[in-house]
């Protein structure tokens, strides 16, 4: 069985962004299930996969008022590139082990995530009326005078990163 599996507590009631969560979930779980042979193959459909989910909320938050340096787009930034080391060390080096830890760590990481700094994100386009698939705020006058700072909710500060585990797994 996966380490993650979805659930209704990673729901956060923004379909475009629970169907991207729902598939990162799957795309994870068969990483943990595939063999020696298939291992290299699942995890670059995941990073694949990473990228477009990790820029589409970039975008959202670049276009609804989150600053673009906030820790949210950090975490985004820092957890892609520890997986595209992954992903290097497996096919350059034949460390296989590292993409299996670092699965291992996503599966613990991407809830906490998804439940805080993904579920303010999702609040905040709510507020704003933001249509996930036309980009278009039906809201303006909700948007935030300034740039959110933080994760653009009251739980994380700037400094907050990628957890230390999952870039240990690379390391």
């Amino acid at each position: 069985m996966a380490a993650l599996q979805w659930s209704e507590a990673l729901a956060l009631d923004l379909p475009l962004m629970d169907d991207t969560h729902r598939e990162f979930v799957d795309l994870l779980a068969a990483v943990e299930a595939a063999d020696n042979a298939t291992l290299v193959a699942r995890w670059q459909a995941l990073v694949e996969h990473t990228e477009q989910h990790f820029g589409q909320e970039d975008a959202w938050m670049a276009s609804t008022g989150f600053a673009s340096g906030n820790c949210h787009a950090m975490q985004h930034k820092v957890v892609l590139q520890v997986m595209r080391d992954g992903a290097a060390r497996a096919v350059d080096k034949g460390e296989l082990h590292v993409v299996r830890a670092m699965a291992a760590e996503l599966a613990l990481w991407f809830p906490q995530h998804a439940q805080s700094m993904d579920a303010a994100l999702a609040l905040h386009l709510r507020r704003v009326g933001f249509d996930a698939t036309t980009g278009v705020v039906h809201a303006p006058d909700a948007l935030p005078d300034g740039l959110l700072h933080g994760c653009g909710g009251a739980s994380c500060s700037d400094e907050d990163t990628a957890p230390a585990a999952v870039a240990a797994a690379v390391a």
